[in-house]
């Protein structure tokens, strides 16, 4: 057991993860006879791994995700239409450096929203920013920010993150003013940070949709100038769920 003031000491210096190990590492140095190079490389990488975990745990909780999504978790054989390599790569986060968009679009159920939320967890492990929001909570929180002040930073927070994930464009009628609202967003992350959308109802559907067609049209032709347009074809993941716990 290291001495409790060693202990206090590292813990001020904010030396948590090597404080955590420091124990287990002193006794592999004295079992496996390590010198004071390799042992103090072995406490400093402790330290470093501590710290991406927090920093990865700090990242994942402002990222808001809806749900804990992984593509590990995800189950390609189901719809096996969908291509396993691209949304590989895509998890890579190389479509960053070209500040390209990707647009997920098909039918409910077929995984949208978890392919969505698993490529962004995989980049806040890359350490990139992510955000995610539904287009409803997108929507309410620039409805909502009052005065102009207020609105930069609100749109401050939608800005700076190297990936904004939009999710469930298309379950249901936008409210008004909201084609003004969504071209801001992209207009101003155009070419300067990525987006990834999810969409159920086709590209044609947008103008009814959002009940603005201009608006709609103008959205559309700057996310899709650089955008990957996935589209996902397949029975639905929630269905099949639903048709098992009957059986069961």
């Amino acid at each position: 057991m290291t001495d409790p003031h060693l202990q206090h000491t590292l813990r001020k210096l904010r030396l948590s993860g090597l404080a955590s190990s420091l124990d287990l590492r002193l006794r592999e140095a004295r079992s496996n006879q390590l010198d004071h190079l390799e042992f103090l490389e072995l406490l400093l990488q402790d330290e470093l791994n501590a710290r991406e975990q927090r920093q990865i745990q700090r990242r994942t909780k402002t990222a808001a995700f809806r749900e804990k999504r992984t593509l590990d978790s995800f189950d390609f054989s189901f719809n096996p239409g969908i291509d396993r390599r691209q949304i590989h790569d895509l998890a890579t986060g190389r479509f960053l450096e070209k500040t390209e968009d990707i647009l997920l679009i098909g039918p409910p159920g077929v995984g949208k929203s978890h392919l969505a939320q698993a490529i962004g967890h995989e980049l806040i492990k890359g350490g990139k920013i992510v955000l995610y929001r539904s287009i409803f909570d997108l929507l309410a929180d620039l409805r909502d920010d009052g005065l102009d002040q207020r609105h930069e930073r609100t749109m401050k927070r939608y800005l700076k993150c190297d990936l904004l994930i939009i999710d469930d464009m298309g379950i249901a009628q936008l409210p008004p003013k909201s084609g003004e609202y969504l071209f801001e967003i992209i207009m101003r992350r155009y070419e300067v940070r990525s987006t990834l959308m999810t969409s159920n109802r086709p590209l044609e559907e947008w103008g009814k949709l959002i009940g603005d067609v201009p608006a709609a049209t103008a959205i559309l032709d700057r996310f899709l100038h650089h955008a990957n347009l996935i589209k996902i074809k397949g029975k639905s993941y929630r269905m099949k769920e639903a048709a098992q716990t009957s059986i069961d």
